[in-house]
């Protein structure tokens, strides 16, 4: 099949039914499967895609809402893939624009890497920050923040989801009560019986991952990593705002290793909304 006609493939929404079609196009890329996680991003989100005529997929990404169902305030971009067979086919670009297309008005937002940088900042996106991503066995040892935390229960879950859409900036109420069934760990801060700050750790093939990461104060921060460090025996990964610096540096001086760094972007939005000081990693870079 010729180019032309592979970049004027019709785009469908892809359902949960798709997930082994987008884990099998993850691994063509060399990316690990994360059935895990494309599990939860086709229930909780939407899917676009494009059935290669041979089989399979030849590009797919995931749209995941936030605030009102008819008016969503944020809208995140994430898992955009290309099968290798069909890379720079101006594909991407064909399912980018129409994803942007059909979200209208909402502002979006998305975590690049260098690769894809440019493809986004021509189809309007603007690079508004950082987030480096490290991975690694945490370490006990050194100070350790005096702040309370425990695991949740399902008696937080409302003061979870107030605190989450102060912090967050608008309303995630179908990602968050997603997460104790999601995560294998959710644990909270608090202070004289008021939450202060949550943190779960998630299964992405041989890690987990922390977040959502949102604390009142950077000690809260490293209190909630420590206590999710200590129940588990495989490495964490997280995503962290580059602006955290001293969590940053406290992170790797307990073993965590920078891999990467990903530019945050925005279309239709000079910022995230929300407060960024108290947001420190988000639930997976493909959803926010």
């Amino acid at each position: 099949m010729s180019t032309p006609s592979l970049a004027a493939l019709p785009i469908r929404r892809l359902t949960p039914r798709d997930l082994t079609a987008c884990a099998d196009l993850s691994e063509d890329r060399g990316w690990p499967r994360e059935e895990h996680k494309w599990g939860f991003l086709l229930t909780a989100g939407k899917g676009y895609g494009i059935d290669d005529p041979n089989g399979g997929l030849v590009s797919a990404c995931v749209v995941t809402e936030y605030g009102p169902q008819e008016r969503p305030d944020l809208g995140a971009i994430g898992m955009v893939l290309v099968a290798e067979r069909h890379a720079r086919q101006g594909i991407g670009r064909h399912l980018m624009r129409h994803v942007v297309s059909a979200m209208g008005s909402t502002p979006l937002t998305l975590h690049s890497t260098p690769y894809g940088r440019p493809l986004y900042e021509e189809l309007g996106f603007k690079a508004t920050g950082r987030a480096e991503m490290l991975r690694g066995h945490f370490t006990p040892g050194g100070t350790v923040p005096e702040v309370a935390t425990r695991a949740a229960t399902a008696e937080d879950l409302t003061a979870i989801l107030r605190l989450d859409e102060e912090i967050f900036g608008a309303d995630r109420t179908h990602i968050i009560t997603r997460l104790p069934a999601f995560a294998d760990q959710l644990r909270v801060a608090e202070e004289n019986g008021r939450l202060t700050g949550y943190a779960a750790a998630w299964p992405n093939m041989e890690t987990h991952v922390v977040g959502p990461l949102i604390a009142r104060d950077t000690e809260t921060a490293k209190a909630l990593i420590a206590s999710l460090a200590a129940h588990t025996d495989r490495p964490l990964r997280t995503d962290i705002d580059v602006r955290h610096e001293e969590l940053l540096a406290w992170a790797k001086e307990r073993g965590l290793v920078s891999v990467a760094f990903n530019s945050v972007m925005t279309y239709g939005i000079p910022e995230l909304p929300g407060d960024w000081t108290r947001r420190f990693a988000p639930l997976t870079v493909a959803a926010g």
